[in-house]
């Protein structure tokens, strides 16, 4: 489901975009899907809808995601709000379009706009735009500013762009990558680092491009036909392929913990300066539980409980974040760095999966083949491209370019090249 603003003239003369509903926009609530924000007005755009407002774009509506952006529930269904109700896949009201911008994604894969904009922690960009067949990328972590934007994580939240084309998704994300003094990671960029994506963006020979190929998918038979046609594609253009297969066991506990520890005191910045009535994460789960009929239908609020426990240990926050930033940095820039590679590529997510409104995501994959990559990207705040590759299953199959922070312009180059190769 996708709310629709009403046209400001009958004959338009601005480009239109949709945004997620977790970003800020004066005229329609900022929700994050859940009916605990429906009075959550916003007094000023985000910084990110400024950016685009002057750039002589009109939001023409706000898309459902993930309730609180797939950050409630350990047994979450991706694509469902109490706001919302059920973002549908754009092949079938059956499948699930995953999340958490899952509208982002269905509304240009249905060619209601050309372009949205989605917001990623890990995931919640690359694994969308993969299922339904177009273009997301996840920029390095302050790229694009997060003010006005309900957060889960400072350590990996982004906003970013999802396209029918890597020439759209570049032109969005070069208005929106400005400098904001409201979030100091925008600070944070190399000195005289251009933000015009779109300048000079043309194919460009592969020869001398080196590219290591995650394993992920390869154990799969349709995952290894994909993993096969983007290999023998990058070879025929003049590219080499190094094979990855020394990948480092998954921090994936202390990337949660870390999730957790930082989401109550993200959130609760965010509320004290909203139009929000609710300012902590405490009353939001009072106030789910009083409703949970419309809100807890479906599955719990186990990760928002978990948050509470996890804000009380700063110790391990510490050392979890240590351990993620460390093992995710080295695995991207050490893989990149010693076999002299362009970019680590690979299948980005599998195809999508039936929505089971009693098991949850988790218990409905156990029955779908899965594979992924871009959980490091995703740790490490680098930037991650998703493309349209192919088809597993019959259903859309994205291929992932990941870089070194700050090597947009290289990965966009590239995924731009890999894209017309396609075609």
């Amino acid at each position: 489901m996708t709310h629709i603003f009403p046209s400001s003239s009958e004959k338009p003369t601005k480009n239109h975009i949709i945004i997620k509903d977790n970003i800020d926009i004066t005229n329609a609530p900022n929700t994050a899907g859940s009916l605990a924000l429906l009075d959550n007005i916003p007094s000023k755009d985000a910084f990110v809808v400024q950016q685009l407002k002057s750039s002589n774009y009109e939001i023409v509506g706000k898309a459902n995601l993930s309730e609180w952006a797939n950050f409630r529930s350990f047994d979450s269904v991706s694509g469902w709000s109490s706001v919302g109700g059920q973002t549908f896949h754009a092949y079938g009201k059956n499948l699930n379009p995953c999340g958490s911008s899952s509208g982002s994604a269905v509304v240009v894969a249905l060619g209601i706009v050309k372009a949205s904009i989605g917001t990623e922690t890990n995931g919640s960009i690359s694994c969308p735009a993969s299922v339904n067949g177009i273009v997301g990328i996840k920029p390095t972590v302050g790229l694009v500013s997060r003010s006005g934007i309900i957060p889960i994580s400072p350590t990996q939240d982004t906003a970013g762009p999802m396209a029918i084309s890597v020439r759209e998704a570049a032109k969005i994300l070069s208005i929106i990558s400005n400098i904001d003094k409201n979030d100091p990671a925008t600070l944070l960029r190399p000195e005289n680092f251009s933000t015009d994506f779109n300048l000079d963006l043309k194919e460009i020979s592969l020869k001398d491009k080196k590219f290591g190929i995650l394993p992920s998918g390869k154990d799969d038979p349709e995952g290894s036909l994909l993993i096969d046609k983007i290999s023998k594609l990058i070879i025929q253009a003049g590219g080499t392929i190094e094979e990855i297969n020394e990948i480092p066991l998954y921090p994936g506990d202390e990337e949660l913990f870390v999730l957790l520890y930082e989401f109550k005191y993200a959130l609760e910045a965010y509320l004290k300066d909203s139009n929000a009535t609710l300012k902590t994460l405490e009353e939001i789960i009072e106030f789910n539980a009083k409703n949970k009929s419309s809100i807890l239908k479906y599955f719990d609020q186990s990760i928002f409980e978990a948050s509470l426990d996890a804000a009380n240990d700063h110790e391990k926050y510490q050392q979890s974040l240590q351990t993620v930033l460390s093992i995710s940095q080295n695995f991207i820039n050490n893989s990149i760095d010693d076999k002299n590679l362009n970019a680590l590529i690979g299948l980005t997510r599998g195809p999508a999966w039936k929505i089971d409104n009693k098991n949850g995501d988790n218990g409905a994959l156990k029955n779908y083949p899965s594979w992924g990559n871009g959980g490091f990207a995703a740790m490490a705040g680098t930037p991650h491209i998703t493309i349209p590759l192919g088809k597993a299953y019959d259903l859309p199959i994205g291929l992932s370019l990941m870089g070194k922070a700050w090597s947009e312009h290289e990965m966009i180059q590239l995924a731009y090249t890999i894209e017309q190769l396609l075609k």
